[in-house]
């Protein structure tokens, strides 16, 4: 235990970075079991961990993070707890060659225990003891206990490690909380960092979550617990490209907020999911800046990255083909919902954001939606499962809204949570609950939510859905049977005007139109030239496009935006006008101003505004378009603009 301390006494660490990103980049299905690689492809995981000491890593994970029996219960392998721990000890000591600490990654049980039975617990302690013994019997430097979102299971295993290693090992405990600093159910980083140290942690922290801005934030009230610290991000939010994810903060990202890290006082800094060599290369290079110690002797492995195949089972047929024997003709698109009517008649549309809570009360929501009513919003947008966290299902709420502020609503409809049937059953209850509105998305993957072991489905991804809701509106359902009626539905799908791949965004907005997409509704956008350009770009495709419209709320939010979210991109003066207005009043004030003039500047090439307020500030929204619309509805400009 002194040895690692010590270190960490006389100045920081730099930890790895990501063990299964790496690993799936090197032709590893994702439906492996990346910990057993430790005995079928033991070149593999070591030249994983050799390339991170290469770059500057001073600790390195094993390649154990879900090799405890019941997560290898999964794969027929809970036989192989030790055998597998012990391979990747030996495999990180091999890799580290003296110039590297050695710690035993513990990932969380897999299961979701909530108010868990006694006899759970007891499950998940014995589990991670089985393994904690392993690693330690094996010679690990520490262990570590990461990426657990639930305070009963943290306690279980920071308990059971702390046991095991008999105050020889230090435990380094390390939880995954959200963008509000919270653990699952509510308990703050820095109540979490306290409950950690009377476990029996030595050092204590987070990991994975969000990003490099996310994590900074969580650490910063755990400093005063005056234990070292350990600060281990992802690398931002991934984006899905073809038939994977692709996380978008980049190398010189990290060390900028590893030097912010470090200089807070923080110990260790490392790379959860996404990160590379690349990340790990400046977090070294900051460490070096501020001092770095060099341990005498000798990844994050977060396990296989959440990427999911989303297969299209409609791949033939759009709504240019052939209608199947006994299809309805569609009806028109004017006739199906009012806000299509508004669009087709020229009527400057806006829609406002306003998703489920968490949790059960509605009230805030519906309060939220006749507020906006009455400031003359047209149609409430209500997504599905935002963040993949733990909200009451959208069609529950439109339902209410709909009957209770007498606002139509667009129901966001993606492919994570529902296979084929699913999905199906689920359009025909919203259609039959009167929703007629849907914008069909993919859908963020459970790994960036509150319950990052739940199983993503994604039978069908948003080109899919399309298809099986156009066929819906001619009648038919997916076998080619008659529906005995067609359904109503305008169909909405999303796009990125400002894309990494742009071409492929362009060609996959294309392939949505042939799916059935009738309206787009963009990513928000803070640079009228990109926006512009995609309006002409996509011209040919003849959809009316609603822009996205997100005020920003400081420049700490501009920041984030930029840097760590998929398809965002805040121009260095926005990001100017927004650092000098700092936070507060004064921020949200200059950010509502940046949004009037993005609808102002682009207020004649568009069907109308897609505005999601930050933080459920609805307030925001209306202020957007306070003074621009006249008695008809139709954007003009004005003084106020």
């Amino acid at each position: 235990m002194s040895s690692f301390l010590e270190a960490l006494a006389t100045g920081p660490l730099v930890v790895d970075g990501a063990m299964g990103t790496q690993l799936y980049e090197r032709g590893v299905l994702f439906s492996s079991c990346f910990e057993e690689l430790c005995l079928s492809r033991p070149e593999l995981v070591k030249k994983t961990h050799e390339d991170y000491v290469r770059a500057g890593a001073q600790v390195l994970e094993t390649n154990t993070f879900g090799a405890n029996a019941m997560r290898l219960d999964r794969h027929g392998l809970s036989g192989k707890v030790r055998e597998i721990n012990v391979a990747g000890v030996r495999l990180a000591r091999d890799a580290a060659g003296g110039k590297a600490f050695v710690a035993g990654a513990i990932g969380p049980s897999g299961y979701f225990l909530g108010d868990a039975l006694a006899e759970d617990l007891a499950k998940v302690r014995a589990a991670i003891a089985e393994q904690a013994e392993a690693l330690v019997d094996a010679g690990v430097d520490a262990l570590v206990i990461e990426t657990v979102r639930q305070t009963n299971e943290l306690r279980v295993a920071v308990e059971s490690a702390v046991a095991v290693s008999k105050g020889q090992i230090p435990v380094v405990a390390s939880a995954s909380v959200d963008e509000q600093s919270r653990m699952s159910d509510g308990t703050t980083s820095a109540e979490i960092a306290r409950l950690m140290r009377e476990w029996g942690a030595s050092v204590v922290g987070v990991n994975c979550c969000a990003g490099p801005m996310n994590v900074l934030e969580a650490v910063e009230p755990m400093l005063e617990l005056k234990l070292p610290v350990w600060a281990v991000p992802n690398a931002g939010l991934p984006r899905r490209v073809d038939e994977r994810l692709v996380y978008v903060s980049t190398a010189e990202y990290f060390g900028v907020y590893a030097r912010r890290m470090f200089k807070m006082g923080v110990r260790l800094v490392g790379g959860c999911c996404g990160t590379t060599p690349d990340h790990i290369k400046r977090i070294a290079a900051a460490a070096r800046m501020v001092g770095s110690s060099d341990p005498a002797r000798g990844n994050v492995s977060s396990g296989p990255p959440a990427i999911q195949r989303a297969s299209d089972a409609f791949q033939t047929w759009s709504v240019n083909s052939p209608p199947p024997s006994g299809a309805n003709k569609a009806a028109p698109f004017a006739e199906r919902s009012s806000l299509a009517s508004k669009i087709a008649r020229g009527k400057f549309v806006v829609s406002v954001e306003v998703n489920p809570p968490v949790g059960l009360d509605l009230g805030g929501a519906i309060a939220a939606a006749k507020m906006l009513r009455d400031g003359g919003v047209d149609v409430i947008n209500i997504a599905d499962g935002a963040r993949a966290q733990a909200r009451m299902g959208n069609i529950a709420m439109a339902a209410r809204i709909e009957q209770h502020a007498g606002m139509e609503t667009i129901l966001h409809v993606c492919g994570r949570d529902r296979n084929l049937l699913g999905t199906l059953a689920h359009l025909l209850a919203a259609h039959e609950l009167g929703i007629r509105n849907l914008v069909v998305i993919t859908g963020d993957p459970p790994k960036m939510g509150d319950f990052p072991d739940a199983s993503a489905v994604y039978d069908l991804d948003s080109i899919g859905i399309l298809k099986l809701a156009a066929r819906l509106n001619h009648g038919i359902d997916p076998g080619g049977k008659s529906l005995g009626g067609a359904t109503r539905f305008v169909l909405a799908t999303g796009a990125e005007p400002a894309a990494l791949n742009y071409e492929r965004e362009l060609t996959r907005l294309a392939h949505k139109k042939d799916a059935g997409a009738e309206l787009v509704m963009t990513q928000p956008v803070y640079d009228p030239r990109v926006l512009d350009k995609f309006l002409t770009d996509t011209a040919p495709l003849g959809l009316p496009v609603l822009v996205g419209i997100l005020p920003l709320a400081s420049h700490r939010n501009a920041e984030f935006l930029h840097n760590e979210v998929p398809g965002m991109q805040v121009p260095e003066p926005v990001r100017e006008r927004m650092r000098k207005a700092g936070s507060g009043p004064l921020a949200r004030k200059e950010g509502v101003a940046i949004a009037r003039e993005m609808l102002v500047a682009v207020r004649g090439r568009v069907a109308g505004a897609y505005i999601m307020p930050p933080l459920e500030r609805y307030e925001l929204a209306l202020e957007v378009v306070d003074g621009l619309l006249d008695r008809d509805d139709v954007l003009r400009p004005t003084a106020k603009a």
